[in-house]
């Protein structure tokens, strides 16, 4: 039986959140309703922070309200505190994500407080979402390298991983968020992290900015991961991490499993299409 890599779409949210110009709410929603038909099993639709601070999300209530949801499909929204959560059950996302960061320099950069101030703001989130049996799946940022910091030690992305994982996220992904990780550091931080929590339990989310995605993805594969985070397009970036450029591409990440002989159950012809739109809009 051929073994399956699943690429968890980024494009509507990590793609598009920071992107300058005006992208509509139907845009969005256009955006996540092709994606649909395209296979994938889930797809991050949006994020309820602060419209001050992250303005190109600031319609992710209509985008939610807006698309036309396919059945066995998880519609994600990113929710950086409590305030976000409710918003993204008042949405009715099928879950959410908290993010935390391995590097105290990333994390008061991206969330204006320390790693241990982070995780303790998740508690709250993790218990009303446990109540109403709400998937929550764990980010951690700068997992290789820090625009603030420098490298980055693999024993500590570990700890916050763990830490994310004993809260009880059922998946923890694993950012590349400059995008300057390599296999062999990659390699090093995912050893350190299957000490603490399983391959099926974990996720790579590598961006291309060194043009190295596809080598890290190859690097993971052979450690066992099997889920990838990507974005239609190659769209994305950090606003908080200078220098980053965009997630790897889903077309891409697509073909190279394919060509190693894994299955994706995705639907190139509709894969393709959503990424001529999505970088429809960034240049629109």
């Amino acid at each position: 039986m051929t073994e399956t890599v699943e690429i968890f779409e980024m494009g509507p949210r990590d793609g598009l959140q920071n992107e300058k110009g005006n992208i509509s709410t139907a845009q969005k929603v256009a955006l996540v309703d092709l994606l649909s038909d395209a296979g994938f099993r889930r797809i991050e639709v949006g994020s309820f922070v602060s419209p001050k601070w992250v303005p190109q999300m600031a319609d992710s209530d209509e985008v939610f309200s807006g698309i036309t949801r396919r059945p066995n499909i998880s519609y994600g929204a990113l929710t950086p505190n409590l305030k976000g959560y409710v918003r993204a059950v008042e949405a009715d996302a099928s879950e959410i994500a908290i993010f935390g960061s391995a590097s105290e320099g990333f994390s008061k950069a991206n969330l204006n407080m320390s790693i241990a101030e982070s995780l303790e703001k998740f508690a709250p989130i993790m218990e009303k979402a446990r109540h109403i049996d709400m998937p929550v799946r764990g980010y951690v940022s700068c997992v290789t390298d820090c625009p603030f910091d420098g490298p980055t030690s693999p024993d500590k992305v570990a700890e916050i991983a763990a830490e994310l994982f004993a809260m009880g996220c059922y998946e923890v992904s694993l950012g590349d968020t400059l995008g300057q990780g390599t296999p062999d550091s990659i390699s090093k931080m995912l050893i350190a992290v299957l000490k603490e929590i399983p391959a099926h339990r974990l996720a790579g989310h590598y961006h291309d900015t060194a043009g190295r995605a596809l080598d890290n993805i190859d690097a993971s594969l052979a450690l066992g991961l099997r889920v990838f985070d990507a974005a239609v397009g190659g769209l994305g970036g950090c606003p908080y991490a200078p220098g980053a450029a965009g997630n790897v591409a889903t077309e891409e990440v697509a073909a190279h499993v394919e060509r190693l002989g894994y299955s994706t159950g995705l639907d190139m012809t509709v894969v393709n299409r959503a990424a001529e739109m999505a970088r429809g809009m960034r240049s629109a």
